[in-house]
């Protein structure tokens, strides 16, 4: 009697995924991350969106001039295997200290700060407020800034003291609109997230 083995094939999904993201060509007007086990594709911001990041990288470009570290926007920050895209970041001006490897983006280990700025929607929600909660302390990104129009008239919550095997921020302060939220610590620490970045409460 003849015995057929039958070979077992193991796929890393995390490699998988991987490369079907270097693979893909996405659409003008969309965002590609893996976050979770999954690759989430959402659709970049409206009008209010852009024009609330547009103030807030130009405020950190004028708070951290001459400090060696500058803002950017929709970037690839990585994390192993992970790819996430802050609609604000932090990192140095010298990009080639923290280039990933095959030059796909910048590596999590050499950013400071990230911004979400919440769509619309409840998955924009949780994507921001779940998913990407978890995924930064994960990648051990010191503070992880939410700005949010659809938190009770709108808030700026600050989370700071990443826990990685935990994925969460072990400190957070929230800011209603018109108020000022102040960065607590780190490279950028002192900078104030005002209603001239944010505008005032929203009915």
């Amino acid at each position: 009697m003849t015995a057929l083995v039958a070979e077992e094939t193991v796929v890393d999904l995390d490699q998988a995924l991987w490369q079907v993201w270097k693979a893909m060509d996405v659409p003008e007007g969309f965002r590609a991350e893996i976050i979770e086990g999954a690759i989430e594709m959402s659709p970049t911001g409206g009008h209010r969106h852009f024009s609330v990041n547009r103030r807030l990288s130009r405020a950190l470009d004028r708070y951290l001039g001459g400090s060696g570290l500058g803002p950017a926007q929709d970037g690839n920050v990585i994390a192993g295997l992970k790819v996430l895209i802050p609609d604000v970041f932090v990192a140095p001006d010298d990009a080639d200290e923290i280039e990933h490897p095959e030059g796909l983006g910048v590596l999590a280990s050499g950013v400071a700060l990230v911004v979400e700025t919440v769509s619309p929607g409840a998955e924009a929600r949780r994507r921001d407020l779940v998913l990407k909660h978890r995924a930064y302390a994960t990648a051990g990104i010191p503070v992880y800034v939410i700005i949010d129009d659809f938190d009770d008239g709108g808030a700026v919550t600050v989370f700071t003291g990443p826990d990685a095997e935990r994925g969460a921020y072990a400190r957070s302060e929230r800011t209603p609109y018109g108020g000022e939220a102040v960065i607590p610590e780190g490279p950028v620490k002192g900078f104030v997230l005002g209603p001239e970045i944010t505008g005032g409460r929203r009915d």
